[in-house]
């Protein structure tokens, strides 16, 4: 059975990993599909994002990392996936996916598995993530190395003295 795990991914965390390997454990294939949210402020772009994961999940030979524009469900045709798969952390995740796999049910009969976050990893999310490390924080803890050294790369770039935050061009 081909899944999908899909995300913003900005950037990837070990909680991310943990719900992907956990999926790439029961599931034959499974597709990470890496979103861009209008809704957030990104870090960093797209093709970046989908080359991170690419290095997070390089380990899990059932795992392929692909951009994703437009609906998921759409995406979720497109590539032969009949399920969703997605961690949840707390009971407004759960009531935020559950309204939205009832849209994947209905528009195009996408089932969604939610699968509770491992509780070392209950508290992490990637927005947090970008705000410690933007305001000077070591977060090696909850990031896979390489996106941590890719932060601290985009943290030394960044100008100094402008305020720049994730996702300002």
């Amino acid at each position: 059975m081909r899944v999908v795990c899909p995300g913003s991914f900005d950037p990837i965390t070990l909680g991310h990993v943990d719900i992907i390997e956990r999926a790439a454990a029961c599931f034959s294939e499974v597709i990470v599909a890496v979103a861009q949210n209008s809704a957030k402020n990104h870090m960093f772009e797209p093709a970046e994002r989908v080359e991170l994961v690419e290095v997070a999940v390089g380990h899990l030979p059932n795992v392929s990392v692909h951009a994703l524009s437009g609906l998921l469900v759409d995406f979720c045709v497109a590539h032969d996936a009949s399920a969703l798969v997605k961690g949840v952390r707390t009971a407004g995740d759960y009531e935020y996916e559950a309204q939205m796999a009832q849209w994947n049910r209905t528009l195009k009969g996408i089932e969604t598995l939610l699968v509770p976050t491992a509780p070392q990893w209950s508290y992490l999310s990637s927005t947090k993530v970008r705000e410690v490390a933007t305001l000077g924080g070591d977060v090696r803890a909850y990031v896979p190395a390489a996106v941590a050294d890719r932060i601290r790369t985009w943290l030394a770039e960044r100008p100094v003295g402008r305020g720049k935050e994730p996702g300002d061009g």
